[in-house]
């Protein structure tokens, strides 16, 4: 029984650091944000230079990119609409960029648990045993203990590295998020006032 619950220690430790170093890689700011995809958001000021954000989106695939393309496909929709397509595809974004995250939040849980029924059970097992024997040699009762410790032990090493980088992951994801939000929006915001800055003209004419 004991040596299960270290087995299952064991694989939640495993499963912890691949969703942790999984996550470090997939939530890079430059692989969510690509600086090429900023710099074209910026350089893009009228419908003329569309095409070229476009490209460039199209060439660094990201979050960022997507959420572009959706709300650059969709400018011929009025501006409400557009806002509720890209909230959307926004919502959808971000539950990608969580993706694993729930794994690490289950091994914060479940490692300390698993430890705590370990250790119970090398207890109950040793005093059991003490309880037919005696109490026999001091030393061998030691090592007992410090044994059905180790449980405890391994559950807290691995719950603690997993909750430090599940804790980090969450903030970074709302960091994204709004940094992508904030793009986002001053990119509606300029195409749109330039569009109606052109039908204010053309209807003066």
């Amino acid at each position: 029984m004991e040596l299960f619950i270290i087995i299952l220690l064991v694989g939640a430790s495993l499963i912890g650091l691949t969703f942790i170093i999984e996550r470090g890689l997939a939530l890079r700011w430059k692989k969510v944000v690509p600086p090429e995809v900023e710099t074209a958001v910026t350089n893009c000021r009228d419908k003329a230079e569309l095409p070229m954000l476009r490209r460039v989106c199209e060439q660094n695939t990201s979050p960022l990119s997507r959420l572009l393309l959706v709300a650059e496909s969709n400018l011929n929709w009025p501006k409400a609409e557009n806002i509720d397509a890209l909230q959307t595809r926004a919502r959808h974004e971000v539950a990608r960029l969580e993706r694993g995250l729930v794994v690490l939040e289950i091994v914060v849980g479940i490692a300390p648990l698993l430890g705590l029924v370990g250790t119970i059970y090398g207890l109950i097992t040793l005093f059991g045993g003490m309880g037919q024997t005696g109490l026999g040699d001091n030393n061998n009762l030691a090592r007992g203990i410090a044994i059905a410790l180790n449980a405890t032990l391994m559950g807290l090493l691995t719950a603690i590295p997993s909750l430090i980088f599940w804790s980090y992951y969450n903030k970074k994801v709302e960091t994204l998020a709004v940094e992508m939000e904030t793009i986002c929006d001053e990119f509606l915001r300029r195409q749109y006032r330039n569009a109606e800055a052109k039908d204010a003209v053309a209807a003066k004419r």
